[in-house]
């Protein structure tokens, strides 16, 4: 499927962003009261329905939920499934501002998965901006690190196995493109998702009540049309120009921990967020390479 250039990518991983950190924010509240297990059913099963929406406007349904790569549906969903699973752990223990950081981590696993599998080319440009947003993660997490209780350490250890797995799951969902539509990528994953989260059902499913519910169906629907934004935005950028880009969900991140939470980042807090929006800034600069050719 022909797709447009970087520019419609990189406003599609901004969109994404944002859907994500708004499920984040709604997992994180209803995750006090709800298991991980049954937090990941009704996220599955809901996404289906923009899934499938979006597959009818592309005239892809149900055709286009055919596959020639049954195995590499496998093998990302499975991994998708682990990471969206230590996702929801980490918000369920951290704020989301600090849930939200360590997930900025999976731009730094991306970079160099990137260059090996996709042989994409890394820019001393790329690389400084995910340096400079990795920073950033550091110091936002400094005191967290530094003093750590039992369920701070659950969080952050979930948090960085979420960054590792899903750095893979988008250098997986790359080679993809090439030849699944988004439709099936996005389709076959919440199934499979569906399918792991009822394995939690003995251990402990709660009675909803409307307003856990009603989170529920929301994170559903933002984490089904954010997966399809991310989706696009992968098959029309090289997944080192978005790697940075993701940085720029922390002001989001800190504005629902301030609305709905009332929590406010400390001074550690401000100054890593203004770094890494300074690595999402830096990267989107003309490379001096791209100047010297618009010179010539």
């Amino acid at each position: 499927m022909p797709r447009s250039g970087p520019s419609s990518g990189i406003a599609l991983r901004l969109l994404s962003v944002f859907l994500l950190t708004a499920m984040s924010a709604t997992v994180h509240a209803v995750a006090q009261t709800v298991p991980v297990g049954q937090i990941m059913f009704w996220r599955s099963l809901v996404a289906l329905l923009p899934i499938c929406l979006y597959a009818v406007w592309l005239g892809h349904f149900p055709k286009g939920l055919g596959t020639r790569r049954p195995g590499m549906h496998v093998t990302r969903s499975l991994f998708g499934a682990f990471s969206m699973a230590m996702s929801f752990v980490s918000l369920a223990y951290l704020p989301v501002a600090n849930a939200q950081a360590l997930a900025y981590l999976a731009p730094v696993f991306t970079l160099p998965l990137a260059a090996v599998l996709l042989k994409e080319k890394l820019t001393s440009q790329k690389i400084a901006a995910v340096v400079l947003g990795f920073s950033g993660v550091v110091i936002m997490l400094w005191s967290a690190l530094e003093t750590p209780g039992a369920g701070a350490l659950i969080g952050v250890s979930a948090g960085l196995a979420f960054a590792l797995t899903m750095a893979f799951v988008r250098v997986h969902v790359k080679k993809m493109t090439d030849t699944e539509t988004i439709s099936a990528i996005a389709f076959y994953f919440s199934i499979v998702c569906l399918a792991v989260s009822l394995l939690t059902l003995p251990f402990g499913w709660v009675a909803l009540d409307g307003a856990a519910l009603g989170g529920l169906v929301l994170a559903g629907l933002l984490g089904g049309a954010a997966h399809i934004a991310s989706g696009e935005a992968i098959a029309r950028a090289p997944v080192s120009t978005l790697a940075p880009f993701d940085f720029t969900g922390l002001i989001w991140a800190v504005g629902f921990d301030l609305v709905l939470f009332a929590v406010l980042p400390d001074q550690l807090g401000v100054i890593g967020m203004v770094l890494i929006l300074g690595a999402a800034v830096f990267v989107t600069l003309p490379s001096r390479r791209s100047r010297a050719q618009g010179n010539v």
